[in-house]
Order: C-alpha cells, then sequence, then structure tokens
C-alpha cells in the first residue's frame, strides 16, 4: 500500500511538471508512462528514499501528536488520585503504565519495570487499570481496585503483585482464595468489586486510553513520550535517560 502511494505521489508530482496528464493525448499520456516506469526500474533507490521519507515524516507527526495529547490530558494522566502512585513520589521522572493482568507482555514488563523503578531510585511510577482481555482482566482489576477501596495502597500493590502473576483463570473462586491468602475478607471484596466507584474508575481510564489512541498493552507514558508495547529494561533505561537529557 505504501508503495502504490509512494508511486502515485511521483506520477502526480512528475505529471505536474509536465503539465498534466489531462492535457496529453493517450499516446503521450502512455509514453509518460512508460518513461516513468522506465527511470524508476533503473533507479529504484529513488523508491527506497521516498519510502525512508515517508516514514520519517509519519514518525514526526506522531510524535507531535503524542506530545499534544499529553499535555491536553496531562493532569489525569499523571495525577488521577485514583490511581495506585509508587516508586519515589518526588521523583524527576514519571512512568505511568496502562496494563491489563491477563496480558502477556503486561506479565513480561512487570519485573522489568519494577528492576527499572527500584535501580533508578528517582522515578514516580503510576499504575493505571486498562482492562481489554475479556471478562478475566475486568475481574482482575474490580478485584484489585475494590482492595485498594478498602485497605489502602500497600494491600493494592500486594494484589497488584499477586495477579500479575496468577496462574490459572481469574474467577470469583479463585480471587476469593487470593484475598484470603493477602489476609483480607473475600465477602467484603466481592461486594465491592461491583461498587460503582470501582466502575468509575475503569471508565475513566478506558476514556482516556480512547482520547490518547491507546488500544494496547502494556502502554506507557514516560514523562513526555508515548511508548506502545513492551520494550526491554534496557530500551527503558535508554528512554528515561533520553527524557531527562530533553527536560
Amino acid at each position: 500500500m505504501r508503495l502504490a502511494l509512494t508511486l502515485a505521489a511521483a506520477l502526480t508530482a512528475t505529471s505536474a511538471l509536465a503539465g498534466g496528464l489531462g492535457d496529453m493525448t493517450p499516446e503521450e499520456r502512455a509514453a509518460f508512462r512508460d518513461e516513468v516506469r522506465s527511470y524508476l526500474m533503473e533507479n529504484p533507490e529513488v523508491i527506497v528514499e521516498a519510502m525512508t521519507e515517508l516514514q520519517t515524516r509519519e514518525d514526526k507527526a506522531a510524535a507531535e501528536r503524542d506530545l499534544q495529547m499529553l499535555a491536553d490530558n496531562k493532569d489525569i494522566i499523571y495525577n488521577n488520585p485514583a490511581d495506585w502512585v509508587g516508586g519515589n513520589p518526588q521523583g524527576d521522572i514519571t512512568v505511568v503504565e496502562f496494563m491489563d493482568y491477563r496480558c502477556g507482555y503486561c506479565r513480561k514488563a512487570y519485573e522489568e519495570t519494577e528492576e527499572l523503578v527500584k535501580s533508578d531510585g528517582n522515578i514516580r511510577f503510576v499504575l493505571k487499570e486498562f482492562p481489554i482481555l475479556g471478562e478475566q482482566s475486568m475481574l482482575s482489576s474490580q478485584f484489585a481496585l475494590a482492595v485498594k477501596l478498602l485497605y489502602g495502597d500497600d494491600a493494592y500493590k500486594a494484589a497488584h503483585d499477586a495477579l500479575i502473576s496468577l496462574r490459572g483463570d481469574a474467577t470469583a473462586e479463585s480471587l476469593a482464595r487470593l484475598a484470603t491468602d493477602l489476609g483480607h475478607d473475600p465477602a467484603a471484596v466481592a461486594e465491592k468489586m461491583k461498587a460503582p466507584e470501582v466502575m468509575d474508575i475503569i471508565k475513566a481510564n478506558h476514556d482516556l486510553a480512547t482520547l490518547m489512541e491507546i488500544n494496547g498493552t502494556p502502554t506507557f507514558v514516560i514523562d513526555q513520550t508515548m511508548v506502545r508495547g513492551y520494550v526491554p529494561l534496557d530500551g527503558m533505561r535508554q528512554i528515561v535517560d533520553g527524557q531527562r537529557k530533553d527536560g
């Protein structure tokens, strides 16, 4: 598709210089097209150069769009009181993660993100519950938020850590056992999971994700840049270092 667009652009630009295909006879148009095709076949690097330039422009436009979305929604991204905040609350860099407990890449990123925050020591880390992978994802987020509302931030983090590494399905029964293992009243947690404030938090995160054009997990906001998808630890460190230099 991109190749077709590139060729179309080349044809359009060249035809403009030639006065427009519409001013040509059928024979002239055929000859012109043959000439363009011959040129591109003899100089295929032109296509590569055009595609590279197109990608560069698209990346720049996407980065500028991300910056604008971050600016437009900065308060709810970085300072929503419903979110759990860990790491160094006074850190010079904020890392926000939109996550889903049933997401394989979120699970893969979990230990590396923990190590990033711990080893750096100056990162403010924010978690946003963003269940998008079905009923088990929703139940897991409802459980984590219910624990947070009932028992506080430390209890939430313990529940988060348990859920992200939970083996087997997340069901009403398995979550009741987890509540008991964590030292909580499973009946109270189950009741709180159905509370409107729990669903309001999840809905707010989904609404924010729509505004931010986020449709997958994990998605990270690292200070002033968006990272859509899993990035290994070394890559995350490079992004954090880059944000510090730019800041």
